[in-house]
C-alpha cells in the first residue's frame, strides 16, 4: 500500500508547483542570456542555499570516499545529463512544450524499470503510467509540425528525460548509507562543475551582466529549484516506488503549459484541458492509498 506522509505531501505539492512555474521564467531568462551561463550561475548561487538547508537540518556532508564514485554515477544520470540537455533544448522549443517533452521522464521510468529490473505493474500502475502517456500526446497534439522544425532539440530533450528516468530508477535501489540531502548536494555539486565548465568553453562571455529579470530567474532557481526542489524530489525519488514518484510530478507540465499561456501567450487547445483530466487521473491511480485487505473468514473444518 502507498500511503504519503504530510511532509512528503507538502513537498510534492511545492515542488509541482515551483516546477512548474519555472518552465516559462526559464524560457524568458535563455532569451536574453547565454543558456548554460544562465544555469551555471543559478547553480552557483543555488549551491551554498542548500548547504544552508543541510546545516539547518543538521545533515552531516561528509561523503566517504568509497562512496565518491557511486554518487558520480547518480550525479550523471539524475542531474548532469537533464540540466545539459534543458539548456541545449530550451532555447529553441516553447516552454509549456519543452515541460510536456521534459516530463515524458514517468513514461520512460517505467520502460526502464520494466527492462532493466524486471518490475512488474499491478493494475492502478499499469493504469497511471497509460493515462499520463496519453495526457503528454495530447498535450503534443499541435505541436508535431512544429517540432519537426526542431528535431535536434526535441530529441535532446527527450534523450534527457530518458536518462534522468535511468537515473530516478537508480536512484530509488542505491543502497548507500548516506542521507539523501547529502547525495542531492554532492550531486549538486558535481553538476555545478560540469556546467560551469560546460558554459566557458562553449558560449561566448556575455556583453553585460544579467538584467533584473533575469537576475529574477536566477534567484527563483537558485532559492526554489536548486534550494528546495532538487532536495525534495530526491528525497521522494528514494522513499516512494519509481513509478509512484515519476508519475506523480506529472502535472508539472500541465502547470509549466498554463503558465506559459498566461505569461507568454501561448494559445490552449481542447486537447489540454483532455491532457489535464489524464494526467490527474494518472496521479490518482498511482498514489491513492488502496483499501486495506478486510479479514480473511475461517473456514470451518
Amino acid at each position: 500500500m502507498l500511503r504519503l506522509t504530510r511532509s512528503q505531501t507538502l513537498a510534492l505539492v511545492l515542488l509541482t508547483l515551483f516546477w512548474g512555474v519555472n518552465w516559462p521564467v526559464m524560457k524568458l531568462a535563455v532569451g536574453q542570456y547565454p543558456p548554460m551561463g544562465f544555469r551555471a550561475l543559478s547553480m552557483l548561487l543555488g549551491l551554498p542555499c542548500l548547504a544552508i538547508g543541510l546545516a539547518w537540518c543538521r545533515v552531516p556532508f561528509a561523503l566517504p570516499r568509497r562512496y565518491w564514485l557511486p554518487v558520480a554515477g547518480l550525479a550523471l544520470t539524475n542531474m548532469v545529463v537533464w540540466h545539459v540537455a534543458l539548456m541545449l533544448a530550451l532555447p529553441h522549443l516553447s516552454s509549456g512544450r519543452a515541460a510536456i517533452l521534459g516530463y515524458t521522464m514517468p513514461v520512460f521510468s517505467a520502460l526502464w524499470g520494466l527492462l532493466l529490473y524486471g518490475q512488474r505493474f499491478d493494475g492502478r500502475q499499469l493504469f497511471g503510467v497509460a493515462s499520463a502517456g496519453v495526457g503528454v500526446l495530447l498535450l503534443l497534439w499541435h505541436e508535431f509540425s512544429r517540432l519537426s522544425g526542431a528535431p535536434v532539440a526535441a530529441a535532446t530533450l527527450l534523450f534527457g528525460a530518458a536518462i534522468w528516468a535511468l537515473g530516478t530508477q537508480q536512484l530509488r535501489r542505491a543502497t548507500l548509507p548516506v542521507p539523501t540531502l547529502a547525495i542531492a548536494f554532492w550531486m549538486t555539486a558535481i553538476t555545478t562543475a560540469v556546467v560551469c565548465v560546460l558554459a566557458l568553453l562553449t558560449e561566448a562571455p556575455p556583453r553585460a551582466w544579467p538584467n533584473a529579470s533575469t537576475w529574477g530567474a536566477i534567484a527563483y532557481n537558485a532559492v526554489l529549484i536548486f534550494g528546495f526542489c532538487h532536495a525534495a524530489w530526491f528525497a521522494l525519488a528514494r522513499a516512494l516506488p519509481p513509478v509512484a514518484s515519476s508519475v506523480s510530478v506529472s502535472l508539472i507540465p500541465v502547470l509549466g503549459l498554463l503558465s506559459g499561456a498566461w505569461w507568454l501567450g501561448e494559445v490552449l487547445h481542447w486537447q489540454d484541458g483532455a491532457a489535464i483530466a489524464a494526467i490527474v487521473a494518472a496521479i490518482v491511480a498511482v498514489l491513492w492509498p488502496a483499501r486495506p485487505a478486510g479479514p480473511v473468514a475461517l473456514r470451518a473444518s
